[in-house]
């Protein structure tokens, strides 16, 4: 039997666009790591007859019903009350919860609203989830052989209380004897179609498999996933066909599922005990943010200047005026000097230059929006390479990075050897 979930997401702040809804990604997500599909994400407003008639018309076409948003203490908090008219359910005072709330603005040393007290009520017949990040505890009620799920809306609150309780919940209650695990590829410095025209045949491939190839900026994603009976058969499976996928686009593959460009950078510099600086011009330090990201790059980075301007390339960077008025300021010539005299100036293994034009100023019909020029230096020599990206500024200033990023990958092996 083939179990069916969906994801019921309230809060007029989704259908206005002012926030994204990552709650739905990240339950589908859980859910398919136990063996459950989800079959259907609903967005609807803080509106009690569109949460009451959504609530009842899920519960007829599916055994798990998970909503997120609406528990807290505020007047546009209305879940609560449309679940109990939805289930016509009475509301139970809980003292044990209400004393976790009073606890909590107690350790805070803030004075507790009233109005949280409502969050105390519990419909008859549902288990709570603790909250141990806010006051809105979730809740768990059965409905005859079928479940619905409540939690607040703030992602932070949501993610643990899902894990650590309903997961373990639905896992035994719906005891499917298969799980849906996937696989993530991540390729760059390759276009969509291009990778699909490498691998069209693998992403073909028939059976209990999906595969699907996913762009984002300056890097493709291709995502395997299987429905098995135990992780060791599905892993037996993705194996198999990762090493296909391997064996075609080789070294345009930099990592897998949650693995950054910016932290396999960052493993092999420490592992290769190289150090690096970098000078930006339109990145505007974005590069060096993405560095600095991740824990211990303290290691390998030694120092990003932006010289945004052509004085701050000649004072900071010692790169002639001559050269820069000859060239331009976005040049193979003045990315390299940037690359060179970054390193030298911090005696480090690698030095990193980037001039570009972001737009949507600045441009000429010889230098177009989008063109950037990204050097690397090494003790041995320097390289510089053009780049023509499409996009906005914003867009543009983000593929630069993963080129730059991308150059150093492709270099370091050979630190290593």
């Amino acid at each position: 039997m083939e179990i069916s979930a969906q994801v019921i997401c309230i809060g007029n702040e989704i259908m206005l666009g002012h926030i994204a809804n990552t709650n739905a990604q990240f339950i589908s997500n859980k859910l398919a790591s136990i063996g459950i599909k989800t079959s259907k994400h609903l967005d609807i407003p803080d509106n009690p007859e569109v949460i009451i008639s959504s609530i009842r018309e899920v519960l007829n076409e599916s055994e798990i019903v998970i909503t997120s948003g609406g528990l807290g203490p505020t007047v546009d908090d209305i879940t609560l009350e449309c679940i109990q008219k939805a289930l016509n359910k009475k509301l139970i005072f809980n003292k044990k919860i209400s004393e976790r709330i009073k606890a909590h603005f107690k350790r805070r040393k803030i004075k507790m609203p009233a109005n949280n007290l409502r969050q105390a009520l519990l419909p008859e017949g549902a288990i709570p989830i603790d909250n141990n990040i806010g006051t809105a505890p979730g809740l768990i009620i059965p409905v005859e052989n079928k479940v619905l799920i409540a939690f607040p809306g703030v992602p932070f609150e949501l993610y643990p209380m899902f894990e650590e309780t309903a997961l373990v919940y639905l896992k035994k209650k719906f005891s499917l004897g298969q799980i849906i695990k996937s696989r993530v590829i991540k390729i760059t410095g390759l276009a969509e179609s291009r990778v699909n025209e490498i691998i069209e045949d693998i992403l073909q491939i028939a059976g209990d498999v999906q595969m699907g190839i996913y762009p984002h900026p300056e890097e493709i994603h291709v995502k395997i996933t299987v429905t098995e009976k135990n992780e060791i058969a599905a892993d037996l499976i993705i194996n198999k066909i990762q090493k296909k996928v391997e064996s075609r686009l080789k070294n345009y593959i930099f990592g897998y599922d949650n693995d950054e460009l910016e932290e396999i950078v960052g493993k092999y510099l420490l592992r290769a005990k190289k150090t690096l600086a970098i000078a930006e011009s339109c990145t505007g330090g974005l590069l060096a943010n993405r560095i600095t990201d991740i824990p211990g790059s303290s290691s390998y980075f030694k120092l990003g200047i932006v010289s945004y301007s052509n004085e701050s390339k000649n004072n900071l960077l010692n790169i002639p005026m001559d050269t820069i008025k000859k060239y331009g300021s976005v040049s193979k010539q003045v990315a390299a000097l940037m690359a060179k005299n970054v390193r030298d100036l911090t005696s480090t293994d690698y030095g990193i230059g980037i001039s570009d034009i972001a737009g949507p100023g600045g441009a000429t019909n010889k230098k177009p929006t989008g063109l950037v020029y990204i050097a690397l230096s090494t003790k041995a020599k320097t390289i510089c390479k053009e780049f023509r990206f499409i996009g906005t500024r914003n867009l543009i200033k983000y593929k630069s990075t993963q080129a730059a990023l991308n150059m150093l990958r492709l270099w370091l092996p050979s630190a290593l050897s």
